[in-house]
């Protein structure tokens, strides 16, 4: 399964991680209680159980994945949260600056009349 194509879901109460691939047509489901790991493909579907620590060792490996993208999500949304912000405070600064030359040409306008 490629990793950056693979979609990782969890339901971490039932115990059962799923990894699906669209790409190439493949679904994993980790069954963490049973130590137990099925293979899914459009015809075929494949269930095994293993030693717990290399199950645990899988889904060890899939929780890093997972975490990292989450961590890749959350830095694009504050970066993006930065450069609005940013903009929004440069925006402000125009308005009041043009705020303060309207002002200022209405004061001579008013002394010079």
């Amino acid at each position: 399964m490629k990793i950056s194509s693979t979609d990782i879901n969890c339901d971490e109460l039932g115990g059962k991680y799923y990894l699906s691939n669209e790409e190439q047509h493949f679904r994993v489901t980790i069954f963490s209680n049973e130590s137990v790991i099925r293979m899914t493909n459009t015809r075929d579907s494949v269930a095994e159980k293993y030693d717990k620590v290399f199950v645990e060792n899988v889904l060890r490996a899939v929780k890093e994945e997972k975490h990292r993208r989450m961590e890749l999500v959350c830095d694009s949304i504050t970066d993006s949260i930065e450069k609005m912000a940013e903009r929004l405070h440069n925006t402000l600064i125009e308005s009041n600056e043009e705020e303060e030359t309207k002002e200022g040409e209405e004061d001579t306008f008013l002394k010079s009349v």
